[in-house]
């Protein structure tokens, strides 16, 4: 008999009660923390002497709030509210015992990339971090989820979180990717048919033959913007791409234990009859670059797609578009190519990671950014960062006009000193382009594929990236 969706599955193992509000208490196998969201909840454990139980299943690193210029990355950091976060989190793991990538480790980086490349993220857990874009490891057949400061307090404290449960939502994505469109836009395209707020009460299920030939890299930056549609979190069953990721990473099983870990792996897969609450079809076959119009991430449209008009929107939907088409400058009817930019972003939770670097590195190769353009590259990790330069992929940036930094979340949401200035216009490879996102409450962010920011920083301008000679 079927047991189901591998988010039954996962959940019913790791369901500890019912507790009289309704919802379950869930188990955590994997607890991720950053400096923003913890210092408050520390604090709470030490007033009332509570311990950590499970240290081990709590790993800490920085990266909302450091520096990615390297000079600025020295102690004490210039500004104080983020020396004083930094500090708070090196106290706080030491004193508990949670292992802590800080600025003087090899490691450190944004939680959503340093997890995964680690192996800490695996297949059936359970993964919480006091950050939306937890749903990332999600991508390795997880229940992964974002957590408010009480319950990274009571994680830590119990192991455990009080949650409900969500409803399932299968997509399914026909085809397969043409050259020069990549998972940033699968994800793009499925937000602008479902909406933002479309994904509300569900967490996704991705599936089909489009998802099944992603690399783990590109599900990751799948799973990582299912919060932007509204969904609790989103997931991809493991595979043979899953286990091939995981082999010989520093904190998979090795040997014996991994095939061992392997079953149980496949094991929780979602059943062949499992019954969904919803299933959407989608065709990827003729799937182009996707590029953002508007002031929040279902406002999209293929390169050559005319912007929409608000008038022929439905009702619910055209005073918000009116109101971002204002903002950012775009006119009904005409495509998003040949929209100038100022600034070109590459790197954060979603497009930080090695493949996203080589794919912009070869749309930048012999190539220069244009002189009106600031070009910044931020790889997601430490580990992202040498693997790359020992490529001498960080080359061909620095010498099309790329500023090479040190790993962090940047200029995703602007906490530290990567910002918009006034009214620029930046091509980003982040996940969120609401007003004020990126520092700048006048600045206008445009999202886009990482090879698409590459095309747009050596233009000055949004480019279809396959109009661009690319040398395989």
């Amino acid at each position: 008999m079927s047991e189901g969706t591998l988010y039954d599955k996962v959940w019913d193992r790791h369901k500890v009660a019912d507790l009289p509000n309704g919802q379950d208490q869930l188990f955590i196998g994997l607890h991720l923390i950053h400096e923003v969201t913890s210092p408050q909840p520390f604090s709470e454990l030490r007033e009332r002497g509570i311990e950590v139980p499970y240290p081990e299943r709590n790993i800490a690193t920085v990266d909302h709030i450091v520096p990615t210029r390297p000079e600025g990355r020295e102690r004490p950091l210039a500004d104080e509210s983020a020396e004083g976060m930094l500090t708070a989190l090196e106290r706080n793991t030491s004193e508990t015992g949670i292992q802590f990538y800080g600025l003087d480790s090899d490691k450190q980086g944004i939680t959503h990339v340093v997890a995964p490349e680690l192996g800490l993220t695996q297949p059936g857990m359970t993964v919480v971090c006091g950050d939306s874009h937890t749903a990332t490891h999600g991508a390795f057949g997880s229940i992964a989820f974002g957590i408010g400061t009480s319950q990274v307090r009571d994680v830590l404290s119990s192991q455990c979180v009080a949650a409900d449960k969500a409803e399932v939502r299968r997509i399914d994505v026909d085809g397969t990717l043409d050259e020069g469109v990549y998972s940033k836009d699968l994800i793009l395209k499925i937000i602008a048919e479902l909406g933002v707020d479309g994904g509300v009460g569900y967490v996704y299920e991705y599936g089909g033959e489009a998802v099944h030939d992603l690399s783990m890299e590109e599900r990751l930056a799948v799973c990582n913007m299912s919060i932007e549609g509204g969904a609790r979190a989103g997931y991809i069953n493991p595979d043979e791409t899953t286990y091939e990721f995981l082999r010989g990473r520093e904190f998979a099983p090795e040997g014996e234990a991994f095939e061992e870990r392997k079953e149980y792996w496949e094991s929780i897969a979602s059943d062949d009859d499992a019954d969904y609450d919803d299933v959407v079809h989608l065709d990827a076959s003729n799937l182009e670059p996707m590029v953002t119009w508007g002031t929040n991430p279902g406002q999209a449209v293929g390169i050559s797609d005319p912007v929409p008009a608000p008038e022929d929107l439905p009702e619910d939907k055209r005073d918000a578009a009116r109101t971002a088409q204002e903002h950012t400058g775009v006119e009904p009817g005409e495509t998003m190519s040949g929209y100038d930019i100022d600034v070109a972003f590459l790197g954060t939770c979603t497009n930080g990671r090695v493949s996203d670097f080589r794919e912009a590195a070869a749309v930048l190769e012999g190539r220069t950014v244009d002189p009106d353009v600031r070009a910044l590259a931020v790889p997601g990790s430490q580990t992202v960062k040498s693997k790359l330069e020992a490529e001498g992929v960080d080359q061909i940036f620095r010498d099309a006009g790329f500023e090479w930094r040190e790993a962090g979340c940047s200029m995703c949401l602007a906490m530290n000193d990567d910002s918009l200035e006034g009214d620029e216009r930046c091509a980003s490879s982040s996940n969120r382009n609401y007003v004020g996102r990126q520092g700048s409450k006048d600045g206008r962010t445009v999202l886009m594929s990482p090879a698409m920011v590459a095309a747009a920083a050596v233009e000055g301008a949004v480019t279809d990236v396959r109009d661009m000679e690319v040398d395989a």
